[in-house]
């Protein structure tokens, strides 16, 4: 890596800390990290202001890997979050910070049996697909293991369609699951949550998020990982749930604002 690169990316480093400090929240990300896009969709969702720093991670071997970087976040990963000095990375971690922030546009139940749920899926996309096919993975297989950009891409697809088989499965269970507590809501039987109250069976039929009108932790850890599903050729037909979570999110402004290829940094 030049010494430019690495002389640059200090600079932004050191910069974004003085700017943080005035302007809130950076988000230092690279257009197609899913890990980034999560953390893209959650700000959006808020309607909380930021400042995007791309980081390339290809590039002059990878901007994370510079000096500067590593010294802002030394897992050499994105996305990072500054806010007033305040440096946080790993991706589920910065979104429950920014609930803390703000609570006007909730990603969880607020209690309750499905303030759970949602997280378990989340966390069965968030920790058991997305690290399974990481760039860095991704690169290994290439590289120290001498595997040809089709059997890297095969690995992709059977660690994809292994957690999506699951996943398909218990979002058909969560609209149940979800009348169920609505229900019970209705009934007095449990504490309510700030999901709305509609029984109606037919509402699984209307396009909706997962947990139906209200977007929630699982749309924004889903609609990446379905986006680079489709990059990388994964049949999508065995999903129609999935399908139709992601179509309609991506109809929706934060999320087309989350967008990769909307990032400053996605033709660069």
């Amino acid at each position: 890596m030049s010494d430019k690169v690495v002389n640059d990316v200090q600079d932004q480093a050191n910069d974004v800390q003085v700017q943080a400090n005035d302007q809130g929240l950076t988000l230092y990300g690279y257009w197609r990290s899913s890990a980034a896009y999560r953390v893209r969709i959650a700000l959006d969702l808020k309607g909380m202001d930021y400042q995007y720093v791309p980081i390339h991670l290809v590039k002059d071997g990878g901007q994370q890997h510079s000096k500067g970087y590593h010294q802002l976040n030394p897992s050499e990963l994105v996305p990072t979050l500054v806010h007033n000095g305040f440096i946080l990375n790993q991706s589920m971690a910065i979104i429950e910070y920014l609930e803390s922030l703000s609570s006007d546009i909730p990603l969880l139940p607020e209690s309750g049996e499905l303030r759970w749920l949602v997280k378990s899926i989340a966390q069965d996309i968030s920790m058991d697909i997305h690290p399974l096919n990481n760039l860095r993975v991704l690169q290994y297989l290439k590289g120290e293991l001498g595997c040809t950009e089709d059997q890297a891409n095969k690995w992709y697809q059977h660690w994809i369609v292994a957690g999506f088989q699951s996943i398909e499965e218990k979002l058909e269970r969560l609209d149940s699951q979800r009348i169920q507590h609505l229900q019970r809501i209705k009934d007095g039987q449990c504490i309510k949550h700030d999901q709305p109250q509609s029984d109606s069976s037919s509402e699984r039929k209307v396009p909706a998020y997962a947990l139906g009108e209200q977007p929630s932790l699982i749309d924004i850890c889903l609609i990446p990982q379905v986006y680079n599903a489709l990059r990388f050729e994964v049949d999508m037909s065995a999903y129609p749930k999935i399908m139709s979570i992601y179509e309609y999110a991506n109809t929706q402004p934060a999320f087309i604002s989350a967008l990769p290829e909307n990032q400053s940094d996605a033709h660069n």
